[in-house]
This record gives C-alpha cells, sequence and structure tokens, in this order.
C-alpha cells in the first residue's frame, strides 16, 4: 500500500489506446474556408496523437477514389474521397448525391469499423454517417460551421424558394444533430444560434483552434498604412463595404488593401474597386500559400472583416496570432474574438461610416496606443490554441469529463 507521497510510477498510470476516427465533410482540401481548413487541422493534429484518421470527403471529380493516403498540414491521412459535381452557380463548391450518401457511409464504416465519427456538417456527407453510424451504436460527434447566410449564398433561387428550403433544412439538421452523443460548435455565441434555431440543447463551445507558433507577430508600428483581409470572397462577407470605407479616409493616410482568398465576387469587387478610384490601392492576391499569408500578415497594419455570417473566423484568429488590431463587423462571432477598444474595434454591419472611422482610430493611435492592441490580440488569442482543442475532442471521443 502506498501512502500519498510516495512517487507515483509513470508506468503504472493507466494508458489511453490510439482511436480509429472518421471526420466526415463536405468540405475538405483542396477547399479553402473555414470548415475546411478547421476540418484539415484536427485531422493532422489527431494524427501527430497517434491516433489513426480516416477522412471521408467529395472527390474532385465524378468518380470515386479508394481508400488512399494522402499528406494533409504535414501529416499522412487516410483520404476516402467520394463521387461529387460541381454546383455551378459557385465557383468550386462541390457535392454528393443525397440519395447516395447513406450507401458511401455503409461502404466506409464497413471497411473502417471506427471507435467514433466526427462529422463537420449535418448537410450530405456527414448526414449519412451520422445515421448509418447511429444505427450500428458507432458514438457520433457533430460540429456546426454552417448558417442560413452561407446556405443563401450558394443557391440560385429566388428568396421565395430559398425560405422554405431553409426551414426544411434547419429541420432535417435538428433530426441529424440529435443522433450525436455531444454537438460542438465554435463559440458560445454561435452554441446560442444553433439552440435557438432548432430543437437541441447543450451545445459545446469548442474553439477552431490554432497553432500560434505558426505566425510571426511584429509587435511594431508600421512603416505604411496597410489594411488586410482574408478569406472567401462570397456576399455575406460584404468586402464591398471595406471599399466603401476606404473613400471616407483620409488621403493623407495613404491605406493599400490587401485581399487574400478567391471566390464568385472577385471580378464585382475588381470593378467596384476601380469604379470606386482604388485600383491602384487595392491589390486582390486570390489564393496563396501558407508561407505567402503569414508575410501578408506580418506586415499589414490592421485585419479588417464586415462579414454578418462567421460562426468563429479561423482568418481572425491568424490575424490576432499576428499580433494585428482588428476592425469587425459588430455581428455574430465576431464580437466573441474583438473586444472594443482593447485589441481593435467593432463597428456596426453595413455601416461604412463608422468603419472608416474605426480603421482611422487604429491607424492614427500613438506608438504606445498601437502596441497595446497589439498584444491584446496575442493576448486573447492564447485561449484558441489548438492544443486544447484536441484536448477537448478526445475527451468527447471518449466520453471523458471535459478539459477545463
Amino acid at each position: 500500500m502506498t501512502s500519498p507521497d510516495d512517487p507515483i510510477d509513470p508506468s503504472s498510470a493507466p494508458v489511453s489506446r490510439p482511436l480509429k476516427i472518421v471526420i466526415g465533410c463536405d468540405t475538405f482540401a483542396p477547399d479553402i474556408n473555414g470548415a475546411a481548413r478547421f476540418a484539415e487541422r484536427l485531422a493532422a493534429g489527431l494524427v501527430q496523437r497517434g491516433h489513426e484518421v480516416h477522412v471521408v470527403a467529395p472527390n474532385q471529380a465524378y468518380r470515386r477514389a479508394r481508400a488512399h493516403t494522402e499528406v494533409i498540414e504535414g501529416e499522412r491521412m487516410t483520404l476516402h474521397r467520394l463521387p461529387s459535381v460541381r454546383w455551378l452557380p459557385h465557383d468550386w463548391l462541390r457535392f454528393v448525391w443525397p440519395w447516395r450518401s447513406k450507401h458511401y457511409a455503409r461502404e466506409v464504416l464497413d471497411a473502417v469499423n471506427p471507435d467514433v465519427v466526427h462529422i463537420q456538417s449535418h448537410i450530405i456527407i456527414g448526414r449519412g454517417l451520422a445515421r448509418i453510424a447511429s444505427e450500428r451504436g458507432i458514438p457520433v460527434v457533430a460540429t456546426n460551421h454552417v448558417m442560413a447566410e452561407n446556405i443563401l449564398d450558394h443557391s440560385a433561387f429566388p428568396d421565395a424558394i430559398n425560405r422554405p428550403i431553409i426551414t426544411w433544412a434547419w429541420g432535417d439538421a435538428g433530426r441529424t444533430l440529435n443522433l450525436a452523443r455531444a454537438v460542438t460548435t465554435p463559440t458560445r455565441r454561435a452554441a446560442d444560434f444553433l439552440e435557438r434555431t432548432i430543437d437541441i440543447q447543450g451545445v459545446i463551445p469548442v474553439s477552431c483552434g490554432i497553432d500560434r507558433t505558426q505566425y510571426t507577430p511584429v509587435v511594431a508600428p508600421r512603416e505604411k498604412n496597410r489594411i488586410i483581409f482574408v478569406g472567401r470572397l462570397t456576399a455575406e462577407k460584404q468586402i464591398e463595404v471595406i471599399l466603401q470605407a476606404m473613400t471616407k479616409l483620409d488621403p493623407a493616410l495613404d491605406v493599400h488593401f490587401d485581399v487574400v482568398g478567391g471566390g464568385d465576387q472577385r471580378k464585382s469587387l475588381e470593378h467596384l474597386a476601380t469604379q470606386l478610384g482604388l485600383a491602384d490601392r487595392v491589390a486582390f492576391h486570390g489564393r496563396t500559400s501558407d508561407e505567402e499569408l503569414r508575410a501578408l500578415l506580418s506586415r499589414a497594419s490592421l485585419f479588417v472583416i464586415a462579414s454578418i455570417a462567421e460562426l468563429q473566423s479561423i482568418a481572425t484568429m491568424e490575424a490576432m496570432a499576428s499580433a494585428l488590431p482588428i476592425v469587425a463587423a459588430d455581428a455574430v462571432a465576431l464580437p466573441h474574438l474583438v473586444h472594443d477598444g482593447e485589441n481593435g474595434y467593432l463597428f456596426e454591419p453595413g455601416d461604412a461610416e463608422e468603419l472608416a472611422a474605426r480603421l482611422t482610430d487604429v491607424l492614427t493611435a500613438e506608438p504606445a496606443e498601437y502596441e497595446r492592441m497589439q498584444r491584446a490580440s496575442l493576448d486573447g488569442v492564447i485561449v484558441h490554441d489548438i492544443n486544447r482543442t484536441l484536448d477537448t475532442f478526445e475527451a468527447l471521443y471518449r466520453g471523458d469529463s471535459l478539459p477545463e
């Protein structure tokens, strides 16, 4: 018998065995968006911790890709790519035929026999996996990254048709998510939104998380005024509001705007920049490598986001990890990251005048005040460390108590 003061023998401590995990994604690499990026980092982080990870995702063509190894975020994992077709109104979105999702789910679960299934959406692939896994008694964890605005942005139908579709879709979402052992979403505000929208309770906020060590914070004043946005160029991002705000800034500030990301709005935004006389001060970089993105963040003066449909915003967290003050729309989950007057400012969504004023507040701040905002961003992103996220999901997969 040992006393409380006896040293603990590490070899006698229980060791949790590695898990076999299926992650179901309706969007995944090479797609570039918040949900895809989160799934990639989650999968890679789990592989690093010794788990066997199988990702089910759309193929980039209408053909079945046998289970094969891909390198995602530097880690080797098994991909099950399903036949998909492109949604024609959208420049990259692909989907699996809904009536085939259960069939594919059975095939994957037969082949893998996982300990747990983690779905990243309730739409098609996740819906099929959740239903078949539930029938077989395989635990399901579900994460929601979807808002109605995201779905409507991909629709080519008039509003009179869109609204009934959205009502049905949220009802079906409730039926899918209620099959899960646990439902998560990136922030408390996003969890509240989901609980209000469908008949579900106990949604757990779990940050998407980032690896802060991958970014290069430069805590110092900038020689030139450069603002930056990173994300998909789609309607709900409201990038036109940022362009309109630029026309209201003092010309003496000589503000330049870096727009990083691709999307169906790019051509119209380039045309608008020319119409507003901003063509020589707005650079559309398209999709960039991670190295190029980090370099652009490190040289920027601040990060700006006017989006009205963010359930968290990985791009905003990346900017915070790069020591940037943030100017963001006071909408959905952005106030969870941006504390007005601390690491930047919030503005009324769609109000270009107020946005211009808040941009001016940052760009004309005294060096000490600017550095204070930079350090507040660095402090604020600490709680979003990817290791906390991985700890939480491991506990959910095993049915253990959640870490603090």
